[in-house]
C-alpha cells in the first residue's frame, strides 16, 4: 500500500511518521496539500487541550487538490482546489445544523486537533467543510484565511456598526492584522491597538484612522475620547488586556472576544447594563461563509503577511510562531 508523510504530535513532541494512503470514506474526500498556515490554535493539538489520548496531525489552514472522493460526495470533484479550517464540516443532522447554525454543530470534527490535519503531504476531510479557492489567491495566501481571516471576517458581520462608525481592534498580529484591513474595507472608521509604539506605522499601512499605545493610555478612555467604539475585536489572546476594553464602547456597543486567553477577563457589570453593552465570543464561520471570506478578500486587496517555510520544517515553524516573533502568520509550502 502507498503511504505518505505527516508529522504527529502527542506528549512526547512532533515526530515524522509514514500513514497509509486510503481510499477517503464516505462523505470524504482526500486532498493532497499544497499549503497549510500554523497557527496559535495548533496549541490545542500539541498541548493537548481537548484531552486527546491519540496522536494527531496538527494543522487548520489547508489548502490543496482534490485527488479522489468518496461515496456519496456529489458537487466536488478531483483537480479542483479546496481548502479547510478549523471547523471541518457540519453532519447536517443535529438540532443545531437543522437550525441552520453549522459552526455550532455538535457533530462536527476540529481539523488537526481532534482529527488528522494539513501538517501532512495529504488530508482527508469531509465535504460539508470545504470551500473552494478562487483564481485570485496562490495557495499560500489563501492558506491563513480559511482561519485567521475568517475567524476576523464573520465576526466584523456581527456587528451591528455603520460604515463610518469606530471600530476598535485590539492586538495586531495574526488576527489583528487581517481584521484591520477587513475593518477598512468595509467602511468603518477604525482604531488599532497595540502595546508600545512599535506597530504604529504598521497599522497606518494596514488601513488604521488612530492608533493606540496600551502602554501609554487607557484605552477604554482613549476609546471615549473618540465618541465611544461601535465594535471591538479583541485578538490578543491575554484576559488582562481585554478587561479595560468595554468601557471604551458606546452604548449598545459590542466586543467580539476572538483570542482565547488562559486568564479570565474581568468586567465591570455597571456600563454592561447601563448602556446595554454586550461582550460575545465568535468561533470561526461555516464552509460557505469562509467561500464568502475569500471573495471578499480578493475583491478588496486582503491578504495576510506570512513567513513561508517548507512543510518539513513544520516542528520548528511551530515553535516560531509560539515564540511570538512571527511577522504575522507562518504558512508551511509543499
Amino acid at each position: 500500500m502507498a503511504t505518505y508523510q505527516a508529522y504527529e504530535v502527542d506528549a512526547r513532541g512532533f515526530r515524522l511518521v509514514g500513514k497509509d494512503l486510503v481510499e477517503p470514506s464516505a462523505g470524504h474526500v482526500r486532498i493532497k496539500v499544497e499549503a497549510c498556515g500554523v497557527c496559535h490554535s495548533d496549541a490545542a493539538a500539541v498541548d493537548q487541550l481537548f484531552g486527546q489520548a491519540e496522536p494527531v496531525v496538527p494543522g487548520h489552514e489547508i489548502v490543496g487538490v482534490i485527488d479522489a472522493v468518496g461515496a456519496g460526495v456529489h458537487k466536488w470533484h478531483v483537480g479542483e482546489r479546496v481548502g479547510v479550517g478549523f471547523l471541518g464540516g457540519q453532519c447536517g443532522e443535529c438540532d443545531f445544523c437543522r437550525r441552520g447554525d453549522f459552526v455550532n454543530c455538535t457533530d462536527q470534527p476540529y481539523m488537526g486537533t481532534l482529527v488528522d490535519g494539513g501538517y501532512a503531504e495529504y488530508a482527508y476531510a469531509r465535504a460539508s467543510g470545504l470551500a473552494r479557492i478562487p483564481d485570485g489567491l496562490t495557495s499560500l495566501d489563501a492558506a491563513p484565511l480559511l482561519c485567521a481571516g475568517l475567524t476576523t471576517f464573520t465576526a466584523l458581520r456581527q456587528i451591528d456598526a455603520r460604515p463610518g462608525e469606530l471600530v476598535a481592534v485590539q492586538g495586531i498580529g495574526g488576527l489583528g492584522h487581517l481584521a484591520v484591513q477587513q475593518a477598512r474595507k468595509l467602511g468603518f472608521r477604525v482604531a488599532a491597538i497595540a502595546r508600545g509604539t512599535d506597530k504604529a506605522a504598521l497599522a497606518e499601512q494596514l488601513g488604521a484612522d488612530v492608533y493606540l499605545d496600551a502602554t501609554a493610555e487607557d484605552p477604554g478612555a482613549a476609546f471615549q475620547k473618540l465618541g465611544g467604539a461601535a465594535a471591538i475585536l479583541a485578538t490578543a489572546s491575554s484576559g488582562a488586556s481585554m478587561s479595560p476594553l468595554p468601557a471604551g464602547l458606546r452604548p449598545r456597543g459590542q466586543m467580539m472576544v476572538l483570542g482565547v486567553p488562559m486568564d479570565p477577563v474581568q468586567v465591570d457589570a455597571m456600563p454592561l447594563v447601563f448602556g446595554t453593552r454586550t461582550i460575545a465570543g465568535s468561533l470561526t464561520g461555516s464552509s460557505i461563509e469562509n467561500e464568502d471570506n475569500l471573495a471578499f478578500s480578493v475583491a478588496n486587496g486582503v491578504l495576510p503577511m506570512n513567513e513561508v517555510r517548507p512543510w518539513t520544517d513544520a516542528p520548528a515553524a511551530y515553535e516560531h510562531m509560539m515564540s511570538g516573533k512571527a511577522r504575522f502568520r507562518v504558512v508551511l509550502g509543499m
